[in-house]
């Protein structure tokens, strides 16, 4: 998973682009077999480092889990920001907006399934170390939902009888669950196919006129 920033000169930047490997062996092992089954072993053979490596960047396997959940929710938060932001900067409606923060999310899920199929996963985990960094980790981007669903309610664009963080959760569920089912059951479809399709939800238009 790649930074959405340049990592400081010298040093730091050698250390980020090590965390780097390490976030994307832990991924991807962790998506294939589980996080119990996977040592630190593992982690680092598969990012070509040494073990110790692995314990100088981060104090344990739960530690390196927990700072890859907030790594790559940190990404997916900011493409929807900078999705939201780019809209406004055009002169875009709110609802133009979203459909812009959805097209985000599909390309950042398409972009790093591995990461999404974990973090999901994880969701619906209990008594985890970690459980409260998944739940503000989540908040991020649901915050992000939320951010212009209330603009958008105090501009009149949309009813004040919605549900802010109701509907805010349910599209982001909606874009997680429908790419996830995208990247594994229909792969032959482009984004721009699901991305289509989601709008439509969006915009009120699955219904056909009579």
């Amino acid at each position: 998973m790649e930074r959405s920033s340049a990592a400081a000169p010298g040093g730091s930047s050698r250390r980020e682009a090590t965390r780097q490997k390490l976030y994307e062996a832990a991924v991807t092992l962790i998506a294939e077999q589980g996080f119990s089954a996977t040592t630190v072993d593992e982690i680092a053979e598969r990012a070509g480092v040494a073990k110790g490596t692995v314990y100088y960047n981060f104090a344990s396997k739960s530690v390196l889990f927990e700072e890859l959940l907030r790594h790559g929710v940190g990404l997916l938060t900011a493409s929807l920001r900078e999705a939201a932001e780019q809209t406004a900067l055009a002169g875009g409606s709110k609802v133009d907006a979203l459909d812009a923060m959805i097209r985000a999310g599909l390309g950042f899920i398409a972009r790093y399934p591995a990461f999404t199929q974990l973090y999901v996963a994880e969701l619906w985990r209990t008594n985890r170390a970690w459980q409260s960094t998944l739940m503000v980790v989540r908040r991020q981007v649901v915050a992000a939902i939320e951010d212009v669903l209330h603009e958008g309610v105090a501009n009149g664009e949309f009813s004040e009888e919605i549900d802010v963080q109701l509907t805010a959760a349910a599209l982001v569920g909606m874009v997680l669950v429908a790419a996830l089912d995208w990247q594994s059951f229909q792969p032959e479809r482009s984004l721009d196919d699901v991305h289509a399709a989601l709008s439509r939800l969006l915009q009120g238009r699955v219904s056909g006129s009579r």
